[in-house]
């Protein structure tokens, strides 16, 4: 789509390809080296009050020492935008709906779609309701960017002169509206109802419910008895065609998650709480994080922040540190809204007609006039039906993100809390994404909490599929109150682990959602930490590393009950029978594994689902690994049984099918040649740049994309590295980032993401972290001043003008 759109939009002629060749050809040397940042020396800059000193280490992390809180971030700004302005465009343009002004209609659908929901709409409301500080800081890391763009009109980065557009003055509501996107990013629930709907139309309300689980104790699915038969919503194909979407804004992979721990002092070889964090996204050409040392105004505070948006997401300050991974709780749902047969634009509400409310956005498109996207929406949120096709029913979708909230006060709160009782006044802010915070600080405590809005549902209102709009029956109730919300200070394991799994039993007060990760990263985790009495910072590495499956564990056996076939069928059972359950990257039987896994489930539920459902069935890895893990003991389960086959197959039919296929792609692939087939090769991660790395032009591709990097692992492993299987096996989705907290000395702290600081190809920091990244290597969370000093690879003075 975006090759497409590059090609749509014109650049590829002449003086540019030439341009382009001659950059490549010569490393970079006569065009791309103008744009890099300076980093030694003094600047004079319009906006600033006072000295701002920026050291940058040899990992050109900017360490940035101001003496007000505005001239810090302004500070902040500016250095972002030195290494990573067009990534800041390319994201802003995303969440407000704006590529096609640059792109062409091949992103317009995105764009549609994005205006619809309407992220920017709910950005700018934020925008207008700022006040205090995070006005104070959103504005003067605006001003930041903008000092930068202003004095370096003629040396923009790369994207801007392909492209021919320079950007406008970057605002607070860009900033905000990134928030969304990532909120985005990390939900999903809507696909699932959809899902949901599809395989009760296919199978009914019974045998759905054993392919969709996890859910209480074999609830079963409550289909509310106004909306009947799903078949009227006529689901079929609508999740494949919001696919185009998915691989702009990043979202929808099986691999989004993530893992932390923390342990107390009782268990860590320093006497000190040690906390690890590694979060789990699309890996993307340049990093989606941006390392940043902010000291001045109150704030010192180290971590990961996303650029465009000033302060740190995760770290730690002077007192404590935090890491997070996705909560998972259910924040969205769909309504089918009945409409007049009269008026279009009016909806039933408890028996009265109501109007809808009506925006019209206008999207300008290069190349040709602009689209006016008619937006309506009702009490529930926008009708989403223009903009997913296939839908008959009208379906309006809510969700907790497009409520105005206050992220930015929460981070900046986070980044300047100093004990537990702060931690949690700063995440009684922190309305979406909803994360698992767990937490450590300097006098020896550790504590886990869950922050977010999370819907009160009406009785009979589940959340798990579509519901009737017009009854009121099913409205939200408010939201979970925040003292309510699971938290747990100092427990007497001595340690915490999250990795998207569920948050609390059935016992709790309220249904936090029904959707969570199968349980074992956690479950690894927890019993690696469990090993030793006391860990190091070496175990904590160690840990972020492990790639035991264990799926694998639950299924080999019945893969070596196989009676081989041939000699190929035999030496591919030797590699699985000496075979350890760790997905190394150079590791056979992992990549017969997890072919066979996924060949597994279309030879179990893809006769009952047929070929395009059991595709949408296979992108809910969740579901079926619980599902398979459950029926796996059971030989004679149904739905072993080959339906499109006069015969009754069992389980050991249906492995021994999964196998024999498992080795056909193989050997098409790799050759007949077992030992050849390692998991890295087939499991190899690409960096891709957007949008320049998809346009199908090979010199342009090389200079800015990055791999493909063999690596191990999988999405049930704890070094995590899953993928789309619209596109197997290559690694879509992993870690995107590794930190690890020493709470007894910060300087001993470690951390890395996954390409590097610079957005700018032929920089040296544009891919120098790969290397740590694949390796589960660290480069040194450096901290205090004089460590800082000593590792310096620059110092940029900025002076007020």
């Amino acid at each position: 789509m975006l090759r497409k759109a590059l090609i749509i939009a014109g650049i590829v002629v002449g003086s540019v390809v030439v341009l382009l060749l001659v950059t490549v050809m010569v490393g970079g040397s006569l065009f791309v080296r103008r744009t890099f940042p300076t980093i030694d020396g003094t600047v004079e800059v319009p906006g600033l009050n006072s000295t701002v000193q920026v050291y940058r280490d040899e990992w050109g992390i900017p360490h940035i020492y101001a003496d007000n809180v505005e001239d810090l971030f302004f500070a902040q700004g500016y250095v972002t935008a030195q290494d990573r302005l067009w990534q800041m465009e390319f994201n802003r343009r995303v969440a407000s709906g704006t590529l096609s002004e640059v792109l062409g209609d091949a992103t317009l659908e995105t764009d549609r779609f994005i205006r619809t929901l309407g992220w920017r709409r709910v950005a700018e409301v934020e925008a207008d309701n700022l006040q205090g500080d995070a006005l104070l800081v959103l504005e003067a890391y605006a001003a930041g960017v903008n000092a930068f763009m202003d004095t370096h009109r003629g040396n923009l980065p790369l994207e801007f002169t392909v492209l021919g557009f320079e950007p406008e003055p970057w605002t607070p509501a860009d900033s905000i509206a990134w928030a969304k996107v990532m909120a985005w990013d990390l939900g999903g629930n809507w696909e699932a109802e959809l899902l949901r709907a599809r395989l009760i139309e296919a199978l009914g309300e019974e045998r759905a419910s054993e392919l969709a689980p996890p859910y209480p104790d074999g609830a079963p699915l409550i289909i509310p008895p106004e909306v009947g038969d799903y078949g009227d919503l006529d689901l079929e194909g609508v999740l494949a065609r919001y696919a185009q979407v998915r691989k702009v804004v990043g979202v929808g992979g099986p691999g989004l998650g993530s893992n932390n721990w923390v342990v107390d002092g009782t268990k860590s070889a320093t006497a000190m709480p040690l906390l690890a964090d590694d979060t789990h996204l699309g890996l993307q050409m340049p990093s989606i994080w941006y390392e940043v040392h902010l000291v001045g105004g109150g704030y010192n505070v180290e971590g990961y922040s996303f650029p465009g948006v000033p302060g740190v997401i995760v770290g730690h300050n002077e007192d404590i540190a935090w890491g997070v991974t996705n909560a998972n709780p259910d924040v969205q749902d769909l309504y089918v809204e009945r409409m007049s047969p009269d008026n279009p634009d009016q909806y039933e509400y408890q028996g009265q007609w109501v109007d809808v409310e009506i925006i019209e956005e206008i999207i300008e498109v290069d190349g040709q006039e602009p689209v006016v996207e008619r937006v309506r929406l009702t009490r529930h949120g926008p009708i989403i039906n223009p903009v997913v096709e296939g839908l008959t029913d009208v379906l309006a979708f809510r969700w907790t993100a497009l409520e105005p909230s206050r992220l930015l006060d929460a981070v900046l709160l986070l980044d300047q809390a100093s004990d537990w009782e702060e931690f949690r006044t700063a995440l009684e802010l922190w309305a979406v994404p909803s994360q698992n915070f767990v937490y450590a600080d300097r006098e020896g405590n550790i504590g886990y909490q869950m922050p977010g809005l999370v819907p009160m549902r009406a009785e009979g209102h589940t959340g798990l599929l579509p519901v009737p709009g017009w009854t009121g029956a099913y409205e939200w109730q408010g939201y979970i109150p925040f003292e309510e919300l699971p938290s747990v200070f100092n427990p007497s394991p001595n340690f915490i682990v999250t990795a998207n799994n569920k948050v609390v039993g059935d016992e709790y007060s309220y249904r936090l959602g029904y959707d969570f990760a199968v349980g074992h990263r956690a479950e690894r985790i927890t019993t690696l930490l469990q090993e030793k009495e006391v860990l190091s910072i070496e175990d904590f590495q160690r840990i972020h590393g492990d790639t035991y499956s264990i799926p694998a564990e639950i299924f080999t056996p019945y893969i070596l009950d196989i009676e081989p076939e041939g000699f190929l069928q035999e030496r591919a059972l030797n590699e699985i029978g000496g075979w350890d359950y760790y997905n190394d990257a150079d590791s056979t039987g992992a990549a017969i594994f997890e072919v066979l896994y996924l060949e597994l489930v279309k030879n179990t539920f893809g006769d009952e689902l047929g070929e395009e459902l059991v595709a949408e069935y296979l992108g809910a890895p969740t579901w079926h690994h619980i599902a398979l893990e459950s029926m796996i003991e059971d030989a004679d389960n149904p739905w072993f049984d080959d339906v499109t086959t006069p015969e009754r197959e069992t389980r050991d039919d249906i492995v021994a099918r999964a196998f024999a296929g498992a080795l056909d792609y193989l050997g098409n692939k790799f050759g007949d040649v077992p030992h050849a087939w390692r998991w890295g090769r087939l499991h190899a991660a690409q960096f891709v740049h957007q949008p320049l790395g998809q346009s199908g032009i090979a010199p342009l591709e090389m200079m800015v994309n990055r791999g493909p990097v063999e690596v191990g692992g999988s999405g049930y492993t704890v070094n995590a590295a899953s993928f789309d299987t619209d596109e197997p096996f290559a690694t879509a989705h992993g870690v995107s980032q590794r930190m690890i907290v020493d709470l007894s000395d910060f300087d001993n702290s470690l951390s890395t993401h996954t390409t590097g600081q610079s957005g700018l190809p032929f920089n040296k920091h544009y891919d120098d972290m790969i290397i740590l990244w694949q390796g589960v290597k660290y480069h040194p969370l450096l901290w205090s001043r004089e460590t800082v000093e000593q590792n310096r690879e620059g110092l940029l003075i900025l002076e007020p003008q």
